[in-house]
């Protein structure tokens, strides 16, 4: 008899597409059964009518069996925090990968992005979509030991595979500048795993560490040599650490 394997559903940030958990997924596939997805308007998936956090979770959760663990990537990590308050009983379990309750900073959050900066990628990203997504790249992998090579993955990724459309991109800025979940934070009840980059300079280390102290159900695995992408950094320590948080 085939014994039936766990679904691990994966779902990327801003600009990205699923493609890029291909390294990690090959680490899992043994375990789990792997799902990498694309959001809407991304990897050349169509758009939605409508986009919002709340109306790409729902996309999600339709392409989920019951009972999947799922992580999510920086905005996709909202996405899945989204998605989990919305219909806690779909899921098992959610992984948190470098991730943040808010993007933006404020004067009761230090862990985000000023607003002035994230529109100013508004601005640009209107007047030339692909140069503000290859700025955006090297922002994920600022203050890495291995930055020149981690950038080199993330443009590889966008070259080959199908662009994202430009009104999904703004949407999704539109996203990252309004999402603000702390508030919610205690109702997520789910087993989660929240895995970090100490060197993060794009969702702060700070971020993830508040979400691991207000999450109910939650442990913090950080890794003190990795950026924005620690799958990308350090592909066999985040995979070791899905392993033993799903089957812990």
């Amino acid at each position: 008899m085939k014994l039936t394997r766990p679904v691990l559903a994966m779902v990327h940030g801003w600009g990205m597409n699923a493609r890029i958990f291909d390294g990690l997924s090959d680490r899992l596939a043994l375990r789990f059964d792997v799902r990498a997805l694309d959001l809407p308007g991304h990897g050349g998936r169509a758009p939605l009518a409508g986009n919002t956090l709340s109306s790409w979770a729902d996309d999600l959760l339709r392409a989920l069996p019951d009972g999947s663990a799922l992580l999510g990537w920086s905005l996709g990590g909202q996405l899945a925090m989204r998605a989990a308050l919305d219909q806690p009983d779909k899921l098992s379990r959610l992984i948190l990968l470098a991730t943040t309750p808010r993007f933006v900073a404020a004067p009761d959050w230090p862990h985000g992005m000023e607003m002035a900066a994230l529109s100013a990628f508004g601005e640009a990203l209107r007047a030339d979509p692909h140069a503000t997504l290859l700025r955006f790249l090297s922002l994920q992998t600022r203050g890495a030991p291995d930055q020149k090579s981690l950038l080199q993955a993330l443009r590889q990724n966008l070259q080959t595979t199908a662009q994202p459309h430009a009104d999904t991109l703004a949407a999704g800025l539109d996203i990252l500048r309004d999402t603000d979940l702390r508030a919610e934070l205690p109702a997520l009840r789910l087993p989660t795993l929240v895995l970090h980059g100490t060197l993060d300079t794009l969702t702060p280390a700070g971020a993830g560490a508040t979400l691991a102290e207000r999450l109910p159900d939650a442990r913090l695995h950080t890794f003190p040599r990795a950026a924005h992408a620690p799958h990308l950094s350090h592909p066999d320590a985040v995979a070791e650490a899905i392993e033993g948080f799903l089957h812990g």
